[in-house]
């Protein structure tokens, strides 16, 4: 059985975005949903003694929030098969081991508790920054989030080679049947000097086709596997971060790698992912790989 999709919930509005989003990729890749409220009530009320009738007021929210979310995805999706829990832990915690079971893991941008100036919450940056599986962090307008647009943005790094992200994009771009645009981005390096022998002349157009010639490789062997997705390629001058969540205006969903380096503590973004999640204009899913060595584009 395939491991199911993941949705974590904390009764707020943007955590109710996520579910019904959550709600509608279940169904497109014939997933069941899962879905999980953290709650940490029993630390603070304690267990209720067996013969007691009342039930603490933490426990009826957690239950209620996690219920109320079930009753809403069902009205959404009758027949899709689903279950619901309340994890007895943080929310950071018990996603981040929800997420070792699960095949996409999404949530929110933003929790009940976060405050209004912030662009994104601090459980939603730590899933994204260190969960094994994907992480699609759900925000941006109604035109996005109903997938009006028909189009997968896909940023493609000097490392994505048949990438899990690459793979990824494809795959929602297939089962949405969505034109996948893809871009990868280039830089003039400011320490060349202005005489280098491959510089010569059109110093951009050795760049963008030495970008051309990294999305040939990169594309290569998930273009074979899905030869029905359209295909929209672009070489750019400018930083990715920029270009891509410029152009996440136009899409249903970006897709972006994030490495993550064995032994590294902390958060593992680099500063286009980062970057997306805080400013992207549609949903921002974020691709895990393995990779233990740092590049310029991650620091």
């Amino acid at each position: 059985m395939e491991s199911p999709l993941v949705v974590g919930v904390d009764g707020s509005d943007a955590s109710l975005t996520a579910l019904d989003w959550a709600v509608d990729e279940a169904v497109r890749h014939g997933l069941s949903l899962r879905i999980v409220h953290a709650s940490m009530w029993e630390r603070y009320e304690g267990v209720v003694p067996t013969w007691a009738t009342d039930r603490p007021s933490g426990q009826v929210l957690a239950e209620n929030i996690a219920g109320t979310a079930a009753e809403r995805a069902r009205r959404r999706a009758p027949d899709l098969p689903l279950t619901t829990d309340v994890l007895a832990e943080d929310a950071s915690t018990g996603l981040l081991r929800e997420g070792r079971e699960g095949s996409i893991l999404v949530v929110g941008s933003r929790g009940r508790g976060g405050f209004a100036d912030l662009l994104l919450g601090s459980v939603s940056l730590t899933v994204a920054a260190r969960a094994h599986c994907p992480v699609v962090v759900v925000r941006g307008d109604r035109h996005a989030l109903e997938a009006r647009h028909g189009r997968i943005l896909l940023g493609v790094g000097e490392h994505d080679v048949d990438s899990p992200a690459v793979r990824f994009a494809f795959q929602e771009a297939a089962v949405r049947d969505a034109e996948l645009d893809i871009v990868r981005t280039w830089r003039r390096p400011a320490h060349e000097p202005v005489d280098h022998p491959l510089l010569s002349g059109d110093g951009g157009a050795y760049f963008a086709e030495r970008s051309s010639q990294l999305l040939d490789k990169a594309l290569e062997a998930a273009a074979f596997e899905h030869p029905r997705v359209r295909l929209r390629r672009t070489t750019v001058e400018g930083p990715a971060h920029r270009v891509l969540t410029e152009r996440s205006a136009a899409a249903d969903l970006l897709v972006v790698g994030a490495r993550r380096r064995d032994g590294l503590v902390g958060l593992e973004l680099g500063r286009v992912a980062h970057r997306a999640l805080h400013h992207a204009s549609c949903p921002v899913a974020v691709v895990p790989q393995r990779n233990p060595e740092p590049t310029e584009g991650d620091r």
